[in-house]
């Protein structure tokens, strides 16, 4: 092992980054065959990582009261010393836009270097699920679109009515998804295209006289009264009887950056874990080809402890499963049972084993999520680690019953169980426009399919049918019904 130091201490500066990321690349490329977006890095502040926290770490992002209120609210957390703050944002653009905090140290530098603009971009490129659902070449321009578009409708309508617009959509956007058909792509120079329509729309509808001209609302509107359709924003956008043209703009506007964060949500769990089992990889390999010194990997490997730390359920920091522990662990596992399987990895992971570890764990980066991928490959062995098991209140007898646990065929229970808490269609309700009066008073029908028979809390019901009612403009019911399409109860 030559001694090529990168860097002997804590400090750093630019050129250092440039060297830094240079050896990253090379080892990542030559040696692992890692496929990523070339990075933009860029050094920020304490607060611009605050900013970055509230407005959900995208830049050119319009603006809205509640980023704000998030920015506030963790700025006082914060100073407090009672949150601390992220090593890096990266963001799943081309080039790839990556985010150093300015106090990180040089270690710390080149670690986020390896998680970030390797693992994460990597995971970005190369799933499924972003490579159908997201368009990383053109999200910025279309950003910087919409932050536009809706400051103009701030100076013609008034903030206050595009505030309320924005605060009903935001309610929704987690009904704005399209979950089984390719959402159409975002073409920057579209974009643009349609900036200079609504640039001709505002000059046109500037003229008082253009109000008198009766607006035509039905083109868009289905002639069918039976429906099912599952995007709520999408059906209100195209369809609602009393939105302008440009708010039917701002609707899509929301829709489509909901749905480019659609896939994030699927795959946090194998994200987190694969961007730590990848630093966790470079930076061993910087370690052994010379890079980093000794004192260098020991405060990586401080660092990196802390990251992937499960607390215990009785400790005062437990907040449920640590996705960047679980994750990595089961990466690190896959690559064990590709090199050194026993029995019960044949039985329970029989894809993982006797394989090769780097292109077993490519392709499994590439085509699953997380509720597939802990259906697929979490091993006895990690269970062991996580202490995992499944309880059930049996009925009538008043306590706990473990019904599963990772030593028997029971184990079965455990993965599906966990698979469930990663999916996301037991976590945001499905909830369906199924009926719409259009020759009566437009009353709008929305169906939820229970699950369990678990009821939507009361209140957030109600409030969810105010705002949509807000924007459909006329009276909106939520009905209930089972698996079986059996009406339950209304809203």
């Amino acid at each position: 092992m030559t001694n090529k130091y990168m860097y002997t201490g804590s400090e750093w500066d630019i050129d250092l980054i440039d060297k830094m990321w240079t050896t990253i690349n090379k080892v990542a490329t030559e040696t692992f065959g890692f496929d990523y977006y070339e990075p933009q890095i860029e050094i920020i502040s304490s607060e611009q990582m605050l900013d970055c926290y509230s407005s959900v770490a995208m830049p050119h992002m319009y603006p809205h009261w509640s980023f704000g209120k998030t920015f506030l609210q963790n700025e006082r957390q914060y100073k407090k010393g009672m949150q601390g703050l992220a090593y890096e944002v990266v963001i799943n653009t081309n080039p790839c836009l990556t985010y150093l905090m300015e106090n990180n140290s040089a270690t710390l530098q080149c670690l986020v270097l390896a998680h970030a603009a390797v693992g994460h971009s990597s995971f970005f490129k190369t799933n499924y699920l972003f490579k159908n659902w997201t368009d990383a070449d053109s999200i910025l321009d279309y950003l910087k679109y919409a932050k536009n578009y809706i400051k103009k409708c701030e100076e013609k309508y008034g903030e206050d009515r595009v505030e309320k617009l924005l605060d009903a959509c935001h309610s929704l956007q987690n009904h704005g998804i399209d979950k089984y058909k390719k959402p159409s792509p975002l073409k920057g120079e579209l974009a643009y295209q349609r900036e200079k329509q609504w640039e001709q729309y505002f000059e046109s509808s500037f003229n008082d006289l253009w109000r008198t001209v009766p607006k035509s609302t039905q083109s868009n509107v289905t002639e069918c009264d039976s429906i099912r359709e599952e995007n709520l924003l999408y059906f209100i956008e195209k369809n609602s009887p009393v939105l302008d043209t440009w708010e039917r703009e701002v609707v899509r506007i929301v829709r489509k950056i909901a749905q480019y964060f659609y896939p994030q949500r699927q795959t946090q769990l194998m994200n987190e874990g694969f961007a730590s089992f990848t630093h966790h990889l470079l930076m061993t390999e910087l370690y052994e080809q010379g890079y980093i010194t000794e004192g260098a990997y020991l405060e990586f490997l401080a660092s990196h402890t802390n990251v992937v730390a499960q607390r215990d359920w009785d400790s005062k920091y437990y907040h449920g499963i640590n996705v960047y522990a679980l994750g990595f662990a089961m990466f690190n596992d896959i690559k064990r049972m590709c090199q050194n399987p026993d029995d019960e990895d044949r039985k329970w992971c029989p894809e993982a084993c006797d394989k090769d570890w780097l292109e077993t764990i490519k392709d499994i980066v590439a085509n699953y999520r997380d509720e597939s991928f802990i259906l697929q490959f979490l091993s006895p062995k990690v269970a062991r680690q996580f202490k995992l098991f499944s309880v059930h209140i049996k009925e009538g007898a008043g306590h706990l019953l473990v019904n599963a646990t990772h030593d028997d065929d029971s184990f079965a229970d455990i993965r599906r169980s966990l698979a469930e808490q990663y999916d996301l269609s037991r976590s945001v309700p499905q909830i369906d426009v199924v009926h719409v009066d259009w020759k009566g008073d437009r009353w709008l029908y929305l169906q939820h399919t229970t699950k369990n028979n678990q009821r939507l809390n009361y209140k957030d019901a109600k409030r969810t049918c105010y705002y949509v009612e807000k924007l459909w403009g006329f009276s909106v019911t939520l009905e209930y019904v089972d698996l079986d399409g059996n009406n339950l109860e209304d809203v």
